[in-house]
């Protein structure tokens, strides 16, 4: 039987899915990350075949989303988009820790993943951590630098936008530290999967298969990094998608 539990691990609400006759065991570990505007039950399908498949998952709500959602405007929270981002990254490690020091982890096996928002915190937490031993990218954009800018030139296409030149360029200055497409070498042959919509009108598709054909050429095994295109699928992650993401780590964490 597979259990859903509900932790606060480092301070941060979790739901953690195991078999629940291994809930205490050191199992192989995967943290995934939801989307902007999303919370953390809304995987509770992969992470359900992930642990049926034997391992642990959690399922962290990222700040102002989810039990951490707070009353701020829908502006508010879109222009604190990075910073949620940022703040995602440096949580994975507190997770990663605390599930350390509780011996939950097995062998050092412990793998990100995430759709959309979560999929460009997996490509950004792959520039900080070498820890990290497999990724999986949902229809998330490793080109963070490029994808900021062009969500700014969008805000300023609707209207002023209510933060100064100054905090935007410090913002830029922030991501080229996280931005996976300028430290491809920071991937080291790790095994990553990145799934998109070819029509994909929200995360631009280009930006992550141009950085996949051009990271490739960084591995030695070309199998241990993959791109899947669904054409005629937007921005939401289809069961394929899901089957997918489920059977890259079963092979590779």
């Amino acid at each position: 039987m597979i259990k859903v539990s509900h932790h606060t691990l480092a301070s941060i609400p979790c739901l953690v899915v195991t078999d629940h006759q291994k809930e205490n065991d050191a199992l192989p570990t995967l943290t995934y990350f939801h989307g902007f505007t999303s919370a953390k039950e809304h995987n509770l399908p992969l992470a359900y075949l992930m642990a049926e498949e034997g391992f642990r998952v959690i399922l962290p709500d990222s700040m102002y989303h989810g039990e951490r959602e707070k009353e701020i405007s829908s502006l508010k929270r879109q222009i604190s988009f990075w910073d949620i981002v940022m703040q995602n990254v440096k949580e994975l490690k507190d997770i990663r820790n605390e599930l350390n020091a509780k011996r939950l982890i097995a062998d050092g096996r412990f793998g990100i993943a995430g759709t959309s928002m979560g999929g460009i915190t997996t490509a950004a937490a792959l520039t900080q951590y070498p820890w990290i031993r497999t990724a999986g990218v949902l229809m998330g954009s490793p080109k963070i630098t490029t994808y900021a800018k062009t969500l700014v030139d969008s805000f300023r296409k609707m209207g002023d936008l209510p933060v100064t030149d100054e905090t935007i360029e410090h913002l830029y200055v922030q991501l080229e530290h996280y931005d996976l497409s300028k430290q491809i070498n920071k991937l080291n042959d790790r095994p990553v999967l990145f799934w998109h919509g070819e029509d994909d009108a929200v995360v631009p598709f280009d930006h992550s298969y141009t950085f996949y054909d051009e990271a490739k050429k960084y591995y030695t095994d070309q199998g241990r990094i993959r791109f899947i295109k669904e054409a005629n699928r937007a921005h939401k992650v289809s069961r394929f998608a899901i089957l997918e993401t489920v059977k890259w780590f079963k092979t590779f964490l």
